[in-house]
C-alpha cells in the first residue's frame, strides 16, 4: 500500500483512465486540425441543404437567386439612366 492510501491497482486504473482521456483529447484535436476534412464536411452539409433528395436545386433557392439577379439588374439599369 502506498503512503497516500491508494493501492497499486487504483493507481493503475487511474493511469488507464487518464490515458483514455488523453487519447480522446488527441482525437478531438486531430479532427479540429484536419482542415481539408472539415471543409469537405461543410461543403457536403451545404449541398444537402441546397438540394432536394433527387439532387436537384431546391425551388425556393432558385427563386431567391432569380430575384437577386432581377434586383441587381434593376439597380444597374436605374444607375445607368
Amino acid at each position: 500500500m502506498s503512503t497516500n492510501g491508494t493501492t497499486p491497482e487504483q493507481i493503475e486504473a487511474d493511469i488507464e483512465r487518464q490515458r483514455d482521456e488523453l487519447a480522446a483529447t488527441v482525437s478531438q484535436l486531430q479532427a479540429k486540425l484536419d482542415v481539408k476534412a472539415r471543409a469537405q464536411d461543410k461543403a457536403a452539409e451545404l449541398q444537402d441543404r441546397a438540394t432536394t433528395a433527387s439532387g436537384k436545386p431546391r425551388p425556393e433557392l432558385v427563386a431567391a437567386a432569380a430575384a437577386v439577379v432581377v434586383l441587381l439588374g434593376v439597380l444597374v439599369w436605374r444607375r445607368a439612366r
